[in-house]
């Protein structure tokens, strides 16, 4: 199964088939239940990886260098400010020295195409670890979840409220590829990237799925057997949060709005979570919460990814 995936790039979900998903889900697993039993699985053992992050991290950043000290990698992380990047080096110069030192980079950026010109430039494997576009980690973290609580992808609903962002891009792709129906709620003004949104419904055509937009909580959240809330203001959003909290007000989840779905649904959230804004307290504390496991899921995916795309 690695030869397929060594030494490929990891930008977006949008790259890969539903088969090769199932796959990196398939490794997520077995190497979780490896972590669990403490049984070693130093499968890049002598191998480095750098870590560039651009935007601020808690999850991300901890469970990939966790991810890579279990494999037996050693990961280095880089500092924007204090990287020559930061006094006007081109893109290419760093890639291409990054290349002969590493054995993949590892990084969190702004715009997608900052991600694709290190690609590029590297013939080590990039992996995306958000963009302003996509976050496929937190993609593949989610259908992990998703698959251990319901057992299978297919016929479920998943429920969104919050900004039609980089998580719901990949929320409706890698959904639509599994065969979920993925129902995305937010007010007008806001919708998906047009790009993102034409993949998703070519993908929720092949599976018999559908990939729904709607400004309409209630549509999105009836018989849901997923429910996922996201922040309203994502990191770049910051100087128009309060027009946000206004506009996005009528879709919190909370309490009375998930009445219409599935009694036994679950909730989901990628963190960080502002209480009182897109969810309640009582939302995320409650009995349906499924966010902690959902967030130790991140290193279990991730690890996948560099034990198949760098091993």
């Amino acid at each position: 199964m690695r030869d397929k995936f060594r030494g490929r790039d990891f930008l977006t979900l949008m790259d890969f088939t539903r088969e090769e998903i199932d796959d990196i889900l398939n490794t997520s697993y077995e190497l979780k239940a490896k972590w669990a039993r403490r049984e070693p699985h130093e499968y890049l053992k002598g191998r480095t990886v750098a870590i560039v992050f651009e935007k601020p991290s808690t999850r991300t950043r901890t469970s990939f260098q966790a991810a890579i000290a279990h494999l037996g990698a050693q990961s280095f992380y880089m500092r924007p400010d204090e990287m020559q990047l930061a006094r006007g080096e081109p893109i290419k110069d760093t890639a291409r020295v990054i290349d002969r030192y590493c054995d993949a980079l590892v990084m969190r950026t702004f715009g997608q195409d900052r991600l694709e010109e290190f690609a590029h430039y590297m013939k080590t494997p990039v992996i995306n670890a958000l963009s302003n576009l996509t976050h496929p980690c937190q993609g593949l973290a989610d259908l992990l979840t998703i698959r251990e609580k319901k057992g299978d992808f297919k016929g479920l609903k998943l429920a969104y409220a919050g900004d039609v962002y980089n998580v719901s891009h990949s929320l409706m792709v890698g959904g639509a590829l599994m065969g979920l129906h993925v129902y995305v709620a937010g007010p007008k003004g806001y919708p998906p990237d047009p790009k993102v949104h034409d993949v998703a419904q070519e993908a929720a055509r092949r599976s018999g799925t559908k990939v729904v937009i709607t400004q309409d909580l209630k549509e999105a959240l009836k018989d849901a057997d997923v429910v996922y809330a996201n922040t309203w203001h994502s990191m770049g959003s910051d100087h128009e949060k309060k027009k946000r909290i206004k506009d996005f007000g009528p879709f919190q989840i909370n309490e009375k709005a998930v009445e219409v779905a599935k009694p036994d649904f679950i909730f989901m959230h990628c963190l960080p979570g502002y209480r009182g804004e897109e969810m309640t307290d009582e939302i995320i504390e409650g009995p349906h919460s499924v966010v902690w496991d959902q967030a130790e899921n991140r290193m279990h995916t991730e690890k996948a990814v560099l034990a198949l795309f760098v091993g």
